[in-house]
């Protein structure tokens, strides 16, 4: 069996899929980059601004705040530019990505149902940060815990006793916090 492979049929095949894909992943990571920055710089304004006038300890849970936001939106950002060229490159080479997507849909309902909990307490965590109800450093009473926040994450939450144990509780199952560490407003 002789192959016949001509520089020309060499340089097209070079030329087609293989130069597609380079420039797929480089416009991929001049993507991520631009949205990277333009996340951080964004809320590097809202971090530094003035919305509540008065005692500075505002603008530190401010910043903070900020930072979690700015982390949780560049991690959605790369992950959609990564599976959007993931999709393209596989397209490239010749996957046939219908049979993909529907079994990836199946694939996601069921990780769904088993990640309820997950999701449960990340959009508990969104909403206890844009909230403001308690932050790092706060003196906190949470479910039967009572002690000073150490970690304030998406998902965790981690609180220190008077003893000196250090407790993780998912936010989504914190229902209620009492915050001693609040002045109060008005």
């Amino acid at each position: 069996m002789e192959l016949e492979f001509s520089a020309k049929e060499a340089l097209d095949w070079f030329l087609g899929a293989p130069v597609r894909i380079l420039v797929i992943l480089l416009i991929a990571v001049v993507l991520q980059r631009v949205a990277s920055r333009a996340i951080m710089k964004a809320l590097s304004k809202v971090a530094d601004a003035d919305f509540i006038p008065g005692e500075r300890t505002q603008a530190t849970r401010q910043r903070e705040r900020a930072r979690t936001a700015a982390s949780v939106l560049k991690s959605t950002s790369k992950a959609l530019i990564g599976l959007i060229a993931g999709a393209m490159i596989l397209g490239e080479l010749g996957v046939d990505l219908g049979p993909l997507v529907a079994s990836a849909g199946v694939v996601g309902f069921a990780v769904g149902l088993g990640a309820q909990t997950i999701v449960r307490d990340v959009f508990s965590g969104i909403i206890m940060l844009v909230e403001d109800q308690y932050g790092v450093g706060d003196q906190v009473e949470v479910l039967d815990v009572k002690g000073k926040v150490e970690t304030v994450g998406l998902r965790i939450t981690t609180i220190r006793d008077r003893q000196g144990t250090l407790w993780y509780l998912r936010n989504g199952e914190i229902l209620k916090v009492g915050n001693k560490s609040q002045k109060a407003r008005g």
